[in-house]
Order: structure tokens, then sequence, then C-alpha cells
């Protein structure tokens, strides 16, 4: 089966099972695993960052980053499709009583800084206190451009904001600008970073910060349900992910290219391609018939009228031509007017 619904179905590999199989572990509450420490450290490092924490998911360190810079009754500004607002139940305004303030984002997906200015509140008893920007990198797959997260950066010093950046595909952004983690992280307060994505392993975020902030941090997972005993089984995945499987992204992200080039010269309206992720209309008739056809050859995509195709570890270049064959035998036999 071709899995192209996301980069979260990748396996762990042979290698990074056997990793896990070694790992030392410790009790993590009393922090004495000594590969969870490891973990950490390593993230820290990569960061620039003081401290770092391990969670079992991202959506909980998105979670817990928000619950650390903001009081109940403050807001963060937030990207109007952005997945700590959108695609995170809510969390942050059910469980910390924080007001999102969404706005749009601009086409290469950051967040205006004219449109985050007219965002903020006042300083006035009607209004959520302002206290966060959190931006996404990549968003959609789409890079921050560095220069553009050095005005940001300058832009939330000036008007006392936090800066935090939901970093879930965070190397993804690295990998593309030819950079290192610490390049990008210099421009925020916090980052998280997701290990189950492109990177391999089979759960594990982390979340960056200063020591005080990480401290907080650390109550604030544990009251979310997130204290973790013997978590260096899972933590030596993410060692591994983070030594092994940063490099190789770039083939996701050549993958990609080469799959929307094939598609547009099958036909298919590509609409974009940045890093791993390629985006296509499907015209609304073929949805359905599109699903089946790809299912009935064992590929898996979540098609829809705008279908997102991301390409990963377990995907190879023979896999992509399997894909591109199958849509050119499907659109034989279907045209756009079909029902």
């Amino acid at each position: 089966m071709i899995d192209l619904r996301s980069d979260t179905v990748t396996r762990p590999s042979a290698a990074m099972l056997d990793a896990m199989m070694a790992a030392e572990t410790g009790d993590d509450v009393y922090r004495d695993d000594p590969t969870v420490n490891a973990l950490e450290a390593e993230a820290a490092r990569l960061s620039g960052k003081a401290a770092a924490l391990f969670f079992p998911s991202g959506t909980q360190a998105n979670l817990v980053a928000l619950l650390c810079h903001c009081q109940r009754g403050d807001e963060y500004i937030v990207g109007q499709q952005a997945h700590n607002y959108k695609y995170e139940a809510g969390g942050a305004a059910v469980l910390g009583s924080i007001q999102p303030q969404p706005i749009l984002h601009a086409a290469d997906g950051s967040l205006p800084l004219a449109d985050v200015a007219a965002a903020i509140k006042p300083d006035d008893i009607h209004f959520a206190r302002t206290r966060l920007l959190s931006l996404e990198n990549t968003h959609h797959g789409k890079v921050l451009p560095l220069s553009y997260l050095e005005q940001a950066w300058q832009f939330t010093r000036e008007r006392n904001l936090a800066l935090h950046i939901d970093g879930a595909r965070i190397f993804n952004a690295v990998v593309a600008l030819d950079s290192a983690l610490i390049d990008i992280a210099r421009y925020c307060d916090t980052l998280t970073i997701c290990l189950s994505k492109g990177l391999g392993a089979p759960i594990g975020s982390l979340l960056c910060g200063d020591v005080a902030y990480i401290e907080e941090a650390r109550r604030w997972r544990k009251m979310t349900g997130g204290g973790l005993r013997q978590a260096g089984i899972l933590a030596a995945a993410g060692l591994y992910a983070l030594q092994h499987n940063v490099s190789r992204l770039k083939e996701d992200h050549d993958n990609a290219t080469w799959l929307a080039e094939q598609l547009r010269a099958t036909g298919v309206d590509v609409v974009s391609q940045e890093t791993n992720m390629v985006y296509v209309n499907v015209p609304a008739n073929q949805v359905g018939a599109l699903q089946a056809w790809m299912q009935s050859g064992d590929v898996l995509l979540s098609v829809g009228a705008r279908t997102r195709i991301v390409t990963h570890l377990d995907v190879s270049r023979q896999d992509l031509q399997r894909l591109v064959e199958h849509w050119q035998a499907f659109l034989h036999q279907h045209s756009p007017s079909d029902v």
C-alpha cells in the first residue's frame, strides 16, 4: 500500500527499532531516564535553546506552549489555518481560557505584520490581553523566509509579545533553506519539533525554550496528563530520527517536485508544491471516484476538491511512478464533465 495521506504515517525502520529496543531507561518523572535526557539535551543543542521537554504528541506540546505563554483571559494571535488554532480541538480556549485571534495568512504562509499589529488589543479592560504571536513553519509545506522571521522577532520585541513557532515540520524548513535549526530558532522564544512526521519516529514531540519556561512546561505537561515513566524506548526513536533522518528530507522534497511535474504533464491541476507537499484540484464530481480508484490500486489519498499529497521516507520514486500511472489510467476513463 502506497500511503500519501500524510507524513505521519511513516513507520520506524529496522535500525530505529533496534535503537528503541536497546534504549537505556529510567523514570522520567524523577528525571532519571537517560535516553529522554539525552534527547532533550540534543534538541536544546540543535535549537540553541537552554532546555527542551519531551511530549507524547505535538498537540500536547503546542497546548502546553500556549498555557505557559498565556494566562486566563489572555490572547494569542495566530493564522486562520494554523494547526494550533484550527486542528487541535480548541484546547487553548477550552482548557486554558486563552482567546485565539486568528488572521489570514499571506500567500507565502507568513502572517503579515501590519495585520498582526492591527489585531493587537489596546490595554483596556474591555479586551483580552494580547501576549503571544504564534507562527507555523512550515505552513502547508511553505517555508517562512529567514528575513521574515527576523522581522517578526524584532516586531514582537518592540510590542512586548512572545513569539512561538509551531515547528511540526521545522526540519523540512531547515533542509529547504540549507541552514541549521539554530538559524530559525534564534528568531523565537519557544518552538515545538515533531518527531513522528517526516523524521519517522513512531511518536513524540519536543518543546524548546529557556530553563524557567521549560520548568513551567513540565508542570503543565503533568497537569494535562503527560507525566512519563520509562519513556526512553520512545526517546531513542527520536534521537535516531534527529541523528539519521534530517538530511534525507531533501529526498522527500525532490520526490514532491518530481511528482508535481509528472502530474502536470498528465493533465492534473497542480496548484502548488512546496517542500514535501503537493496540492492539486480535483473536480467535485470526481472526488469519490478518484478516492475509490486509488484505493483499488493500493494507493491511499485523502481526496477532496483540494487534495494534499505528502511524500515521506516510506514512499519511493518508484511508488510515485505507480501513482502517476494509476492517475493517468483514471483520467483516460473520466473526463472533467463525468458525473
